[in-house]
């Protein structure tokens, strides 16, 4: 009776889980820096909204006071920091986001409950999707390039080292290059993007030219330019 009276404990399970997270570097003087991301958030309204923001502060010395004056003017734009890299652990106070290390590549990661069905060697140079990337669902694949036969629905990231090459209609975000690939490129046959990013230089929707809206394209850096033109 004891033994069927006595109540079990359950571990606590805990999990990993890996997110692409926007890097923010600040740059002196700093309030010209906001101005930027002010400028970016009007042309693409709710870009930063649920995106896990870190901070690397190895480019500018902020005493704690300016630290958190940092913090304040980025979450009155709703812009939300999951943590802090760059700066000594004594700059921050317990109120402010963790000091974060070891930032590393992740893996596929897919986000939505039908997963990206992933064909993969045992040490892939490339990712082949045939089936489409649905709206929510991310795919992330740092070894190289990413092919889709399918099309990349609103709302939904493919973010790549190398290239990315959608075969259908590219509706939300592509990111390539993500590990300093200056020469990786994106294209689609049909251009309807959200956002298109090369080694983290990046143009919105409204930053697209018009003309080239539902038309085969590619992008490609040129210096620290993006470019954006038609697929012959």
């Amino acid at each position: 009776m004891e033994a069927a009276a006595k109540v079990q404990r359950q571990m606590v399970r805990l999990r990993g889980r890996s997110y692409v997270a926007f890097v923010f570097t600040p740059t002196v003087p700093v309030q010209d820096w906001l101005h930027e991301i002010d400028a970016t958030i009007a042309r693409s309204p709710g870009f930063f909204a649920g995106r896990p923001v870190v901070i690397d502060l190895s480019s500018v010395d902020l005493s704690q006071a300016g630290i958190g004056h940092l913090l304040t003017s980025l979450q009155d734009r709703n812009i939300r920091v999951l943590g802090i890299e760059g700066v000594e652990e004594g700059r921050l106070t317990p109120m402010m986001p963790p000091l974060l290390s070891g930032g590393r590549s992740c893996v596929v990661e897919p986000s939505a409950p039908k997963k990206a069905e992933v064909k993969t060697e045992t040490k892939p140079t490339s990712l082949l999707l045939e089936n489409p990337v649905r709206s929510g669902q991310t795919v992330i694949f740092p070894e190289g390039d990413v092919t889709i036969l399918g099309s990349v629905g609103s709302g939904a990231e493919v973010v790549a080292g190398g290239s990315i090459h959608v075969y259908g209609a590219l509706r939300g975000r592509a990111m390539a290059g993500v590990n300093g690939h200056t020469s990786a490129r994106i294209y689609c046959q049909k251009i309807e993007a959200e956002l298109l990013a090369i080694d983290g230089f990046y143009q919105t929707a409204d930053d697209i030219d018009a003309a080239l809206r539902g038309k085969p394209a590619q992008a490609w850096l040129q210096g620290n330019t993006m470019r954006i033109t038609a697929l012959n």
